[in-house]
């Protein structure tokens, strides 16, 4: 599926004008005055993951990156979203072919397809958000990745966790993965010591789903895991993990949403989120290719606000200020959140 997003994009005077000057360029008229004339726009294209626009979380954070960037850079930018794995090369390759200045592939599963696109275009600029750059398999010179440390965002998720547990005498606290891939175990990674430094006796469960779209998958393991006793599930999957909100919805059970604030989908079952500003990593992609800088890899943690917890309801409140503090902690490398789970299953 194709989506042109497009702004109309107003002349500028002043100030603004000399920044425009690199996207407008200047001629002159017969009367030898200067004028604005329209040069060739600076053009970013974006695909998605299988997981599509409406996710509520990853893909979507993605392209409000875009429409950001269309919006202050006056970027012309397209969307092209994936319904399946077999997308992703045609899909790069078309914006290639179009002659975007930057491709930006968006998660971690488009990784081999991207570097193999990368080589057949070696003057177009790529960047996929999810894999560090420089490394195998994305080591094209023109790609660059945009990480994440999304055990960084985990960890004072799971600790809040650890404390809701300890406080009402609860036993177990869960996680439902869209696939066993490093952007979703580095969630899942901090998230269990989070929760394991709050509540040192804690039970943790984890399961896949296997796919980022099936939410009935991921509904059926969530309440599986509450049947189990499980009094607060994180879900890291995706549009699949819409599923898991459900599942805590029917059976009043706390819930941790993934990527973007998702307090909004259930407002007094949603824990809090653990947050990972896509949107501010494409935005910022396309701000510093335009500027001239590109970079193997464009690193976003918590201390500069590339991840973070979103909103915390009422039964998270009272500890607010201990996460917090344990945030605090983080920034400051006094914790160091783990990158490999306490428990796979």
């Amino acid at each position: 599926m194709l989506l042109n997003v497009r702004r109309r994009i107003p002349w500028l005077s002043g100030a603004a004008a000399v920044v425009a000057v690199g996207v407008f360029g200047i001629v002159s008229s017969a009367s030898g005055s200067a004028r604005p004339a329209i040069a060739t726009p600076f053009k970013v294209g974006l695909v998605t993951d299988i997981g599509g626009l409406n996710d509520h979380g990853f893909n979507h954070l993605s392209y409000e990156g875009l429409l950001q960037a269309e919006s202050q850079l006056h970027v012309k930018g397209t969307v092209l979203q994936s319904s399946s794995g077999a997308d992703y090369l045609p899909n790069l390759t078309k914006l290639a072919a179009a002659g975007n200045n930057l491709v930006i592939a968006v998660g971690f599963l488009m990784a081999t397809p991207l570097e193999t696109v990368a080589k057949q275009y070696p003057k177009v600029h790529f960047a996929i958000i999810d894999s560090p750059g420089g490394t195998a398999p994305d080591t094209a010179p023109n790609i660059e990745g945009i990480d994440f440390a999304e055990q960084e965002a985990g960890y004072p998720a799971g600790y809040l966790t650890g404390l809701y547990l300890k406080a009402h005498k609860y036993t177990t606290a869960s996680s439902v993965g869209g696939q066993s891939i490093p952007p979703v175990n580095l969630y899942i990674a901090g998230f269990q010591a989070g929760v394991r430094k709050a509540d040192p006796s804690a039970k943790l469960l984890n399961a896949y789903s296997q796919n980022f779209t099936d939410e009935s998958s991921c509904k059926e393991l969530a309440l599986n895991q509450i049947q189990a006793g499980s009094k607060v599930v994180f879900q890291v999957a995706g549009g699949c993990g819409l599923g898991v909100i459900s599942a805590g919805v029917s059976t009043k059970t706390q819930v941790i949403g993934v990527d973007a604030d998702q307090n909004y989908l259930a407002p007094s079952l949603v824990l809090t989120s653990a947050e990972k500003m896509v949107n501010t990593g494409v935005f910022t992609a396309a701000k510093d290719l335009m500027g001239g800088k590109f970079s193997s890899n464009l690193q976003e943690n918590l201390s500069n606000g590339g991840v973070g917890i979103g909103t915390i309801d009422a039964a998270g409140a009272p500890f607010k200020a201990q996460v917090n503090a344990v945030i605090a902690q983080i920034k400051a490398g006094k914790i160091k959140p783990p990158t490999t789970l306490l428990v796979s299953k």
